[in-house]
Order: C-alpha cells, then structure tokens, then sequence
C-alpha cells in the first residue's frame, strides 16, 4: 500500500498535524541541493539537470562511497508510472559514462571543483576511477506513490535491479512547515544490489550466489586489524552506508575479510548479530567488558558515540584463519569492493574463495 506518515503532538491532549503541500517539486529539489542530507548522509550530489543523450534531463545525479552512482528523480507533474520507466531509460544513459564524462557532469554541478579533491575530502578516501561508475542505482523522490509504481519497483528490486522510491510529506505546525520521509525499501537492500549488478562499462558475468560473504576492515585511525584478530570481531561505522551491511550476516555465515590497501587478511564464522558500540562486549581474562575499554589502538569513531547511525557497529566472529597485514593475500584478480558487507554474485568472486583455500590450507574451509 502507499507511503503515508502521520505525525502527532507529544501533550496531554495529542494533535495530529496537518498535511501541507510545497509550491512545487522544484522546491524540493532546491532544498536536497542546499542540504543533501536531507536526501541522504551518504552520498554526495555531482549533478543536476543534466541532458541525456536520448534529449531527457536528470534531476540529480550523485556518487556513493563505493564509486556507485545514484540516478535521482523526482516525480515533478508526470504520473508515478510514467517516473519510474523514464528513471530507468535515463538509467540506460547513466550505465555508459566513463570517469571523464562523470568528470565534466561535476565540473557544471561545482565550476573550479575537482571531483577527486572533493571525493576524497568528503569520503576520506581516494577516488578509483576504475570503480568509477561499476554499478548504479536509480532512487524517485515522490509525495506519494500508486500501487501500481509500488508493484513495479518491488519487481525489479526481486530480480536484484537496485531502485527505491523515497516518500516526502509536509505537515504543518503553526506559520511552519515540517518534512518527513519514509524509504519505500529497505535502502540496504538497493545498496547491496547495486554493488553485484553489471553495467554496460565491461558488463561482468553473474553467477548464483556460492554462500561465502565478504567484508571490507579498514584499518587505520578508526580501527586495528590487530585488535579484530585478537578479540574475534569485524566493524564498521563512521555512517549507516558502511555500518548498515553488517546486518546481512547472521550467526553461521562464513565472512572472507579483506583489509583495502593490503589485501585478504583472514576468514570467520559469524557467532553473533551486529551491535552498536554501546552496547558490544568483549571476553577478557577479567571477564565480559565493554568494547570500548578493551580497545584501545584505533578510535572506532568514539566521536559519534551518541550517534546510533554514525558510530561503529560490531560483529562477533570466530577466526577460522587470519594473518598479519603484512601477509595479506594481494593477487591481481582477486575480487575487492568498498561495501562493508556484500554477496558477490561474479565468477572473481568464486575463483578468489578458490584461491584462498589454496593460499590458506591451514584454514577450515570444508
């Protein structure tokens, strides 16, 4: 059924607010320009009403931390069916642009900015243009969706085409007015499946899924290798795009670890679900502690500590082999992606499994 929020007084006597409308969609978009976050804390914005080559204009293009990037429309006067078959003639438009033309599109979105300067500012890592633009998402902005758009994006979301639709209301308290959303699918769900979908650049074979899931650790300042190994966990946070993949694993999934910038460090059987900072406990020869007494040679981005989205989120593992960064397995071919967490559905992916079990035959792999 349709998206629809209500929106109550917190009293005595409880008022629902009113539905307002804004003067028109452009509003909107206005507004998503000047915070982007209200889109969005995730991704940054490279673009907007930019022509395609079949004569459509896009409302807004933008790229996420994996390099992916996020085809945005808005509904404007068109019907919510008419939206959704033109987001995805566009998508055609968006599959084929190289780093040069993503390039350009940033250069009339942000004159004298450089989008790997700003990439990098904006993420905290460097912008690979080979990942550049390896996989899309198409993402309507809407006040309000029909069944039918509902039945079509659920559709093509069963069959791994990564769409979503995100529903504003505006109410009304007052002279003010407020904005709400609601994500008609989980959002982790189109970022997982934009991650495995081939485009037109080199479209890359699929294959089904082999079971075997693999995770990105980033050590550095926010977080220690040496401590993972040691206690038995992998973490994310710093935002929900990176912490929110974590809740693929459930408790006997088996997780290849690859450390970016050294390479394959080590494989595990997932013990437990994932938990947010506040609340992960370590085994020590004192006991049960909390994580973040145990941890001390990294951050684990203690700064948003009262953050639920942004802070680091633990997953409790059980080491079946890992090594020490400087033995991690760095082969060319062997598969590699920012997610977090995902389930890559690509013949690298099972020729790098393959190759792991070569490499490590100490490990329990059976």
């Amino acid at each position: 059924m349709p998206i629809r929020n209500a929106i109550w007084t917190v009293s005595a006597q409880p008022q629902p607010l009113a539905e307002g409308r804004l003067p028109s969609e452009r509003v909107l978009e206005d507004m998503i320009v000047a915070a982007p976050r209200i889109l969005s804390d995730e991704w940054m914005l490279i673009g907007r009403q930019e022509r395609t080559g079949s004569g459509g204009v896009i409302d807004l293009l933008a790229v996420a931390p994996d390099g992916a990037l996020v085809l945005i429309e808005l509904k404007r006067e068109r019907t919510p069916r008419e939206v959704v078959a033109q987001a995805i003639d566009y998508a055609v438009w968006v599959e084929g642009l190289e780093a040069q033309d993503i390039a350009a599109i940033y250069g009339r979105f942000a004159p004298g900015h450089d989008l790997a300067a700003d990439f990098l500012a904006r993420f905290g890592q460097a912008l690979d243009e080979d990942s550049l633009n390896e996989s899309h998402q198409i993402v309507i902005v809407a006040t309000s969706l029909d069944d039918s758009s509902e039945r079509i994006v659920a559709y093509l979301n069963k069959r791994d085409i990564p769409i979503n639709v995100l529903c504003f209301q505006i109410f009304t308290i007052g002279d003010q007015q407020l904005l709400s959303r609601s994500w008609l699918l989980d959002p982790v769900h189109t970022q997982v499946s934009a991650a495995v979908t081939p485009t037109g650049r080199g479209a890359r074979e699929r294959e089904p899924w082999n079971g075997e899931f693999y995770a990105s650790f980033g050590h550095g300042v926010s977080r220690s290798w040496n401590e993972a190994r040691r206690y038995g966990f992998i973490s994310a946070g710093g935002g929900a795009w990176y912490s929110n993949t974590l809740n693929l694993l459930n408790i006997g999934d088996r997780v290849w670890v690859k450390a970016p910038g050294y390479g394959f460090v080590g494989v595990a059987e997932v013990t437990g679900r994932s938990q947010p900072a506040d609340e992960f406990r370590l085994t020590t020869e004192q006991g049960d502690r909390p994580a973040s007494e145990v941890l001390t040679e990294a951050t684990y981005h203690r700064e948003f500590g009262n953050d639920p989205e942004r802070m680091e989120h633990f997953v409790p593992v059980r080491w079946l082999y890992t090594v020490p960064l400087e033995k991690a397995v760095n082969e060319i071919g062997l598969f590699g992606n920012q997610n977090t967490v995902c389930k890559p559905t690509t013949p690298k992916w099972r020729s790098t499994v393959d190759r792991l079990k070569e490499r490590w035959p100490g490990a329990i792999v059976g």
